[in-house]
């Protein structure tokens, strides 16, 4: 009873530091930093050193926690490797991944070999010890991190030769990583309980990969199974795969300890190379990609929160204080053989010189992988390996810290970022039209009519006016090609709106240049084929689709008749409006003070990217976006008093 009231306490307890956890981690993402370091932050406070929230005790009791999470991270590495996506690049990936891990294991080796009467917990090792230590340094110098690069490249839109290369070296390093490790620990092993290295062991540890690729692939095949239930949902299948991946774990110690027992030769199989092949054979050999991948994102931020807490609570303080210098050190070494390596293996693979200079910019970022490899460490070897973790997870904090920004500053100096620009309001509303067809001439005069300044701009060099838009407020360009000079040249930059009606390539060519030189703050599209919805929702573009929008039309004509005329224009008396709040005396005044016209109603505000339900206390704010619905006359004099004019 005691035990469960414990337990009881304790998950209630650290439900409440995990909340704390990813708020904080928040908070470090919105100052451009990793998460990740949020989170160990927050395990560094809760921790036995600092506000004793989480017991040295109870780190030591839930090391199943860190084994079901490194299993979570080894399915998602393996995961991140996907042939058709670094197909036409090998060479280059392999070349430069080579350098990078050749000169990080040679300098990284020797470097803490070198250093090894500095390092504390290595002082009273043996020469074939502190040699055994360095491998396993040397190996997690290796790993970079696939999540941040993502993440950035994601946030840039970045793309091109120079981000295919980072992402594809990024990703391979990270399997290459777990690959040396497995071989660097059990020579390390061999080295630190004093077995001769001879040509049986080397076979012994070459056949020990060989299994793992084996059970690897048998791993993959049980996920599969899994994932093709059709009876089981998304929840039953995660904890399915998180409890084949910390079997594995229970698997592997168990074998290690009965070879150990009852044979000349203790074979150990990696759990977290088994997984990376898991997660390898399910991302290219079955049917269930997306939905794994599904999976591991969604599950991801949860185990990332809970893994990097522990970690960060599990450092050593006092350990911590005596090895940052040993620490800035070790970054220092691993950027100089970044550096070197990058330019060698670039040199090598015949890339573009001017990328070659700032490529080892890319390559520094770490966080999953190489914090729960030292995690491994820790736990592997009670007598230095906590001492051994508190030094690399510094290293990473490092990494962390460092890396995202000059990632950053490398994709944007390659020219390969594409961001959205920021949008400049001129005090009138612009719309520009591509394409020239009755639609476009209706919506045009539509427009008009309610007080837009609209131009056309028609694909075809013969366009002559019929003397019908003589009086109207818009114009008709004719044009011969989408380019950034064509657009500047009808003004684009000053468009409140824009809405194209032209094919779906030359729509996504329009919509790209809005959204990375303008910043539009309306673009519309006509889709044209299903297929391509993806490309411009990532674009944030409004989607029009004809083969759905009269079957929906027809819905709401149906369950609500007078919102939906209200919305076609049909109700001559009331008419919608979106206003912008750019008055600064109305920041933060309640709607209820403002004293509407009382056939107006704001219906929603649109707010930093999220719809807000008003209501008379709801303060507006500068910057929103706010949805009226009246009379044209009173929604003209809003639009006066919203606007400051």
């Amino acid at each position: 009873m005691i035990f469960i009231n414990k337990l009881i306490i304790f998950v209630l307890s650290f439900a409440l530091i995990s909340l704390a956890s990813k708020r904080i981690g928040d908070i470090f993402s919105e100052i451009r930093l990793p998460k990740i370091s949020g989170y160990l932050v927050t395990g560094l406070l809760a921790g036995p050193f600092m506000l004793g929230l989480i017991s040295q005790e109870t780190v030591e009791g839930v090391r199943f926690i860190d084994e079901l999470s490194l299993a979570f991270i080894a399915f998602a590495a393996g995961s991140e490797l996907y042939l058709p996506e670094l197909r036409g690049r090998f060479r280059g990936i392999g070349l430069i991944t080579s350098g990078l891990v050749v000169t990080t294991m040679i300098l990284g080796v020797t470097s803490v070999f070198l250093l090894a009467d500095y390092i504390p917990f290595m002082v009273d090792l043996t020469p074939t010890g502190r040699f055994g230590v360095a491998l396993l340094a040397g190996a997690i110098m290796v790993a970079r991190s696939p999540s941040v690069a993502i993440a950035i490249i994601t946030e840039l839109r970045a793309k091109g030769p120079f981000t295919q290369i980072a992402l594809g070296v990024t990703i391979v390093s990270d399997v290459a990583v777990i690959i040396i490790f497995s071989f660097s620990n059990s020579v390390a092993t061999a080295l630190l309980t004093g077995v001769d290295i001879d040509v049986l062991l080397i076979i012994l540890v070459i056949g020990e990969l060989g299994l793992s690729v084996g059970t690897g692939y048998l791993l993959g095949r049980t996920l599969e199974f899994i994932l093709s239930s059709q009876t089981a949902n998304q929840v039953t299948k995660t904890a399915l795969i998180l409890c084949a991946g910390y079997g594995l774990f229970v698997g592997s110690d168990w074998l290690s300890r009965f070879t150990h027992g009852n044979f000349p030769v203790e074979i150990h199989l990696e759990p977290l190379f088994i997984c990376l092949v898991a997660g390898f054979i399910v991302n290219n050999f079955t049917a269930y990609r997306l939905e794994f991948s599904q999976i591991l994102h969604d599950t991801g931020p949860v185990i990332y929160i809970i893994f990097f807490t522990l970690v960060g609570a599990g450092l050593k303080l006092d350990i911590l204080a005596l090895v940052w210098p040993i620490a800035l050190a070790l970054f220092a070494i691993r950027t100089v053989s970044i550096i070197i390596g990058a330019l060698v293996g670039g040199r090598l693979a015949g890339e573009d010189r001017e990328h070659n200079r700032m490529r080892w910019m890319v390559f520094i970022t770490q966080a999953g992988v190489a914090l729960g490899l030292a995690t491994q460490v820790g736990g592997t070897y009670p007598d230095w390996g906590a001492d051994f973790a508190t030094t690399i997870i510094a290293m990473v904090v490092l990494n962390e810290i460092f890396g995202p920004v000059l990632f950053k500053w490398a994709i944007h100096h390659a020219g390969e970022a594409h961001t959205r620009a920021v949008a400049e309001f001129d005090g009138t509303r612009d719309c520009l039209i591509f394409g020239l067809e009755g639609q476009a001439l209706a919506l045009a005069r539509q427009l008009s009519a309610h007080g837009w300044q609209v131009k056309i701009a028609a694909m075809t060099a013969d366009y002559a006016p019929d003397g019908e838009e003589e009086n109207t407020r818009f114009s008709v360009y004719p044009i011969s090609a989408i380019t950034l000079k064509t657009l500047h040249y009808l003004n684009a930059d000053r468009a409140d709106a824009i809405v194209a009606l032209l094919s779906d390539e030359e729509n996504y060519r329009i919509c790209e240049l809005a959204y990375e030189n303008f910043g539009t703050e309306t673009v519309v599209v006509r889709l044209n084929q299903r297929t391509n919805f993806d490309r411009f929702h990532e674009l944030g573009v409004l989607i029009v689709d004809p083969t759905t929008a009269i079957v929906s039309l027809y819905d709401h004509l149906v369950r609500s008749p007078s919102a939906a005329s209200l919305l076609l224009g049909t109700d001559e008396k009331q008419d919608i409006l979106d206003i912008e709040v750019r008055d600064p005396t109305l920041d933060g005044v309640p709607i209820r003070n403002m004293r509407l016209p009382l056939d107006t109603m704001i219906l929603s505000i649109n707010r930093d990217g999220h719809t807000i339900v008003s209501h008379g206390y709801t303060r507006l704010k500068l910057g929103d976006n706010v949805t009226v619905v009246g009379s044209q006359e009173s929604l003209d004099k809003l639009s006066l008093r919203f606007e400051g004019r």
